[in-house]
C-alpha cells in the first residue's frame, strides 16, 4: 500500500491510562460522570451501528442525506486538495466528499483505532488509486500536528460529535482547530438541531432498548478493563432533555443502593438508590448560536445546509485573517462530560 502512511502519536498504554484517569475522576466527582468515548469498544461500536438504523434515530440518516445532496457543492466551495477528518472511524460518510473532490491529493484520517484507520485506507485506495492517505493514530482532542500536505485543506468533523462537548470545551476545541487553518482552508461541522422534545428523547431512548444497552456498555468496559463489579441490571438507562441548556443527557440511574468495587483503582464507590452517572451530553444547536461560537474562535460561518426536514445541519466556516495558521492543534480538550470541576451539566 505505497500511498498509505500511518503516524502514531499514541503509545500502546494511552487508552488504559486515560480510562483509569477518567474513571477515577468521574466516580469521585459530584455528580458522577463518565466520558462517552468509553462506550466504543467492539461491542459498543456494534450497538451504535444498530442505533443508527433505528427508526427513532434520525441524525445519521439526516447527515448522510445532506452529504449526498450537497457533496458537489461542498467540494466546489472548498476546492480542497487535502481532506482532514477528525474522528474518522470507518470513513464511510466521508467517501461522498472524496468522490466529489476531483483535485483531492491527500486524505488525513485521525482516529484512536489503528484497525479502523487501516481498514478505511485499504477500501479508499482500492477505489481511488491516485489518492494519498496519511493516517494519524491520535486523539484529536489532544495536541495534534498535521503532516505536510497541499492546500487548501478542508477539516471535517461529522456525526454531531461536537455536541458531546460542554460549551467551554467547544470553545477550546474550535480555537484549536482554527489554529491549524491557513487562509483558504475551511471547517465542515455536523450539528444536530433543536427540535421537538419528544423526537429528541425518543432518539436516545428507543423502544427496542438498544440505546439502553449501549449506555450500560460503559459499565461492562470498566468491569473488563479495571476489574470492577458493576452489574448492568443494577442501573436503568435514562435520557433527559435539558431545556435550559438545550442538550440531551444520557444517564445511568442506580435502581437501589449499590456498592461497586473497582480493583485496578483500589476504589469503592457507593451509590444511593436513584443516584445517577452522567454518561453523555448531546447538545442541539441553532444557527445563530453556532455562528457566535465559531466567530469567537476566529471562524466565519459562510454556508449552512440542512436535510429536507430541517433536523440536522452541515456548516462550512472559513478562517478569519487573525489566526497564525500554524498547522498544529494544541491545548487539548476531552470529548466528554465533567472534565471541568466548575461545570455541572446535570440538571
Amino acid at each position: 500500500m505505497s500511498d498509505f502512511q500511518l503516524t502514531r502519536t499514541l503509545d500502546e498504554h494511552a487508552a488504559e491510562t486515560a480510562l483509569r484517569a477518567d474513571v477515577l475522576h468521574g466516580m469521585t466527582h459530584t455528580p458522577k460522570v463518565l466520558p462517552p468515548k468509553w462506550f466504543y469498544d467492539a461491542r459498543g461500536s456494534e450497538l451504535f451501528e444498530q442505533i443508527t438504523r433505528l427508526p427513532e434515530y434520525y441524525p445519521t440518516r439526516a447527515e448522510r442525506e445532506i452529504l449526498l445532496e450537497r457533496a458537489q457543492e461542498i467540494a466546489s466551495v472548498s476546492g480542497a486538495r487535502t481532506l482532514v477528518e477528525l474522528g474518522s472511524g470507518s470513513s464511510e460518510k466521508t467517501r461522498h466528499l472524496i468522490e466529489a473532490l476531483p483535485a483531492l491529493d491527500t486524505y488525513i484520517p485521525v482516529d484512536v483505532s489503528e484497525s479502523a484507520l487501516r481498514g478505511a485506507a485499504q477500501t479508499l485506495l482500492a477505489a481511488h488509486p491516485g489518492l494519498r492517505v496519511h493516517a494519524l493514530l491520535a486523539d484529536f482532542t489532544g495536541a495534534l500536528r498535521l503532516p505536510e500536505s497541499p492546500g487548501p485543506r478542508l477539516v471535517v468533523f461529522l456525526g454531531g460529535t461536537i455536541g458531546n462537548l460542554l460549551p467551554p470545551e467547544r470553545a477550546v476545541f474550535l480555537a484549536s482547530v482554527r489554529a491549524m487553518l491557513s487562509p483558504g482552508d475551511a471547517l465542515l461541522i455536523g450539528t444536530d438541531l433543536v427540535k421537538d422534545e419528544a423526537v429528541l428523547v425518543a432518539a436516545y431512548d428507543d423502544a427496542q432498548g438498544v440505546t439502553a444497552e449501549f449506555n450500560k456498555n460503559v459499565l461492562a468496559v470498566i468491569d473488563r478493563e479495571l476489574g470492577a463489579d458493576f452489574h448492568t441490571a443494577d442501573f436503568a438507562h435514562a435520557a433527559v432533555w435539558n431545556r435550559e441548556q438545550e442538550w440531551i443527557e444520557m444517564r445511568l440511574r442506580a435502581r437501589s443502593e449499590v456498592l461497586v468495587k473497582i480493583r485496578a483503582l483500589d476504589l469503592v464507590v457507593p451509590f444511593e438508590a436513584g443516584e445517577e452517572i452522567l454518561t453523555e451530553i448531546s447538545a442541539k444547536f441553532r444557527q445563530e448560536g453556532l455562528r457566535k461560537e465559531l466567530a469567537a474562535a476566529g471562524l466565519e460561518l459562510t454556508q449552512w445546509w440542512t436535510d429536507a426536514a430541517g433536523r440536522f445541519a452541515l456548516s462550512l466556516s472559513v478562517a478569519d485573517g487573525d489566526g497564525d495558521g500554524g498547522g498544529g492543534v494544541g491545548g487539548g480538550v476531552g470529548v466528554g462530560v465533567g472534565d471541568d470541576d466548575d461545570a455541572d451539566p446535570a440538571a
